[in-house]
């Protein structure tokens, strides 16, 4: 935890604090706030900005090297890499396809903040990826496939099927494969088909009478893509569309096949949505219907595709050399995902870890509203469970005194519990009011299904607002009590998702604090019509307010660098991008604040750098869980602030979002909140750090005591629960009525 970096005398901190008063009363700037903008960060091609689009891909391939990790379990290290084919999909359907948008636009002819114009950008980022795309597939041929036939887990190509197991797949594939294919013959009269987006199909090259024509046929994806058969030697599994090519010939009968290719495209997903339309919902399911026609930003193609093949699917889709992806294995690895699931194999994964149930805080209590009228209480997911929110809402649903609930939902799971008490809580009475961000990129569908069920029971819908996406995580319940209207809150880091909070570290805080809540109440009433945005009492909210905020509390660390007060700055988030805030670190930096960050993922912030970053030092942890909680720390002259909430340091969170920071006041889970940071900082693990290049290494691990910070809250949460069962069991023993030592019958 970053402490006082400069000593000085009392007799120094009186003159410094008598200049400053007196720079106060003659209101004038502080002489410091000159050397907070040195001349070397006003040009933009001399401003240290790692471009974006490279910076995820940094990312990708941190979470790649975790396949390579010998070390993981397994199968883990598969799921390692069918994540980064996971994010790589969504990386070309929104982010690659954005920059190409920008190339024939005139905005992509202009630098952006690394100095690259649109052009430049595309042309490294195809590079990258291409290099990335090889890395994936040695690890996959060269690391995971001979380790998993270490594990006696195999697959098989057909060739090397006995006469048992071919038997079987002739058996599957006349069975449940042969109904569902649709070849598709392309010729003057049959146009090439619109093939979904990302999904697998094979080209296959005919001839008839000397002459080629071409088809295409889709691999079914309501079939499972891998079928496990017979194995006298562990495990053994072949890829459908193995099958599928081995059977082609009974699906061209009357022509020669010459060649086959699977082959895969991706396309451009970007919602191109008029918020200004009569109905939102109705505009964005037209809008979704739009994104499996997107244009195509990829063609994956397996490596030696024949030459006539691979010319034919260029003009069909129109890609150019630079889309296209030729790899040495089966397309889209995304499927491994499921395949690491499969049962009997618990001995190849991590030890999973467990939630406690209830969480420490909340033990010993049947009410939830009585915990929280005692003090603030915190979970931490998911080493705690997430049933603490569900019983929070569920309890507001059925308690007779619940007059009012109202609630913002980003990201939910398909059978969320959240919805179903919220529905509840209609059919109860009670007014459930109940924003639903519909724009949630890849969740609008999911989202337009629970809105028209939630108004559908009787609640009051939002869809969001226009021009913003309401981000931020919080629920307020209105209860009526003896002493008239209490504001319950629930705010946390991350989605009232509880599928996604079983793997997603996050932290929610509970409260009645009625500063608080009447914050809260502004903020919803904001949300749902036309108020003014107020000033806050405690919650730091944008787009009104929380650029600001940040943008005060750095500068305000660097006076007190300055002035020789304790100084200081550790924050935790997803993403670090914001040109803006990137200066003012740069800045705090020179000043001479030390500043520690944990970013995840995107990183345009360039540490290390002499003489303008020096004191800046960036880390990344990649482990069994994806870490997903924003927490911000400013030494504040001595007396810290810690605040936690839904924002990234990134331009869309600060000025195109609801976003939502809260400060941590009660003293225990001010404790706990600096020891949650402490520990992470403390992960030799799963830790890499950023280094001035823009590259990422792993901590050094010589001399340190091989830490792990996501077990280490795993057990601390465990210890807690059992520390609490200790003491409500001492409790609740046995006590005599008086002094054994008195005679009873006096």
């Amino acid at each position: 935890m970053v402490r006082k970096v400069i000593k000085v005398s009392d007799k120094k901190k009186e003159e410094l604090k008598d200049k400053k008063e007196s720079r106060t009363k003659e209101k004038a700037k502080p002489a410091s706030k000159a050397q907070l903008k040195p001349s070397k960060l006003h040009s933009a091609q001399d401003f240290p900005y790692h471009n974006r689009e490279l910076s995820w891909m940094d990312f990708n391939s941190r979470v790649l090297e975790e396949a390579f990790e010998k070390e993981n379990p397994i199968l883990e290290r598969v799921n390692f890499l069918a994540i980064t084919a996971s994010n790589l999909d969504e990386f070309f359907m929104v982010r690659v396809a954005g920059v190409m948008d920008r190339m024939h636009s005139p905005k992509g002819r202009k630098p952006d903040e690394s100095g690259m114009n649109a052009d430049q950008q595309f042309e490294r980022l195809t590079e990258k990826i291409h290099e990335f795309a090889k890395k994936q597939y040695s690890c996959l041929n060269r690391s995971l496939l001979p380790a998993l036939k270490k594990c006696r887990l195999r697959f098989l190509a057909i060739d090397e099927l006995n006469k048992s197991q071919k038997q079987q797949l002739d058996t599957y594939f006349e069975k449940f494969v042969f109904p569902v294919l649709t070849p598709l013959a392309v010729d003057t009269s049959r146009p090439f088909p619109l093939l979904a987006n990302k999904s697998l199909n094979i080209a296959v090259r005919l001839s008839k009478e000397g002459e080629d024509i071409f088809a295409v046929v889709q691999v079914p994806s309501i079939l499972q893509r891998y079928v496990e058969i017979p194995s006298d030697s562990g495990r053994a599994f072949v890829l459908l569309e193995d099958i599928i090519i081995s059977r082609l010939s009974e699906l061209f009968e009357l022509y020669k096949i010459k060649a086959c290719c699977p082959f895969r495209i991706t396309r451009d997903s970007d919602l191109d949505i008029d918020e200004e339309a009569d109905d939102l919902l109705v505009e964005i399911e037209h809008s979704l219907k739009k994104r499996q026609r997107g244009d195509p930003v990829r063609l994956e193609l397996i490596s030696k595709c024949d030459e006539a093949l691979k010319n034919f699917l260029v003009d069909m889709l129109d890609v150019s050399s630079r889309e296209i992806y030729e790899v040495s294995g089966p397309l889209d690895l995304t499927f491994l995902s499921k395949f690491c699931r499969l049962d009997g194999l618990d001995e190849l994964r991590f030890k999973p870890i467990t939630p406690v149930s209830p969480a420490a805080d909340f033990f010993g209590y049947d009410d939830v509203f009585q915990a929280i009228r005692e003090k603030d209480r915190m979970v931490h997911h998911p080493y705690e469970s997430f049933d603490s929110v569900i019983k929070f809402i569920n309890q507001a649903a059925k308690d007779p005194d619940v007059l009012a609930i109202k609630q913002t939902l980003y990201r939910v799971s398909g059978h969320s519990p959240i919805i179903a008490a919220l529905i509840k809580a209609a059919e109860n009475g009670k007014q459930v009011t109940v924003l639903v961000e519909l724009k949630a990129r890849f969740d609008e569908e999911n989202n337009i299904g629970w809105a028209k069920k939630l108004e559908k029971a009787g609640c009051h819908v939002i869809y969001g607002l226009q021009g913003l996406k309401t981000h931020c995580k919080i629920v307020l319940v209105v209860r009526n009590e003896e002493d008239g209207l209490r504001r319950y809150l629930h705010m946390g880091t991350g989605n009232y998702n509880d599928s996604t909070a079983r793997f997603y570290t996050d932290i929610g805080m509970f409260t009645c604090d009625e500063k608080f809540g009447e914050d809260a109440s502004s903020l919803f009433n904001v949300i749902t019509g036309y108020s003014t945005p107020p000033v806050y009492h405690k919650m730091k909210v944008a787009p009104t307010g929380l650029r600001t905020f940040f943008e005060e509390m750095i500068r305000h660390e660097s006076e007190n660098a300055l002035a020789g007060l304790p100084s200081g700055i550790v924050a935790k988030v997803n993403s670090l991008v914001d040109p803006s805030l990137i200066k003012l670190l740069y800045e705090a930096s020179q000043a001479g604040v030390k500043i520690t960050l944990i970013v995840r993922g995107i990183c345009c912030l360039v540490p290390g750098i002499k003489g303008i970053s020096e004191n800046i030092t960036v880390r990344s942890i990649v482990g069994q869980l994806l870490e997903h909680s924003r927490i911000f720390i400013f030494e504040n002259g001595g007396n810290r602030k810690i605040y936690m909430g839904s924002a990234d340091w990134m331009q869309r969170n600060l000025d195109k979002r609801v976003e939502l920071v809260f400060p941590i006041e009660d003293s225990d889970l001010i404790d706990r909140s600096f020891g949650i940071m402490e520990t992470m900082l403390k992960d030799v693990l799963n830790t890499r750090i950023q280094n001035p290049d823009t590259t990422y290494e792993l901590l050094d691990r010589r001399g340190k005591k091989p830490r792990n910070c996501q077990r280490e809250f795993s057990d601390m949460a465990k210890k807690a629960l059992s520390a609490k069962k200790t003491v409500v069991s001492e409790e609740n023993r046995f006590k005599p009525l008086m002094p054994l030592s008195e005679d009873p019958k006096q």
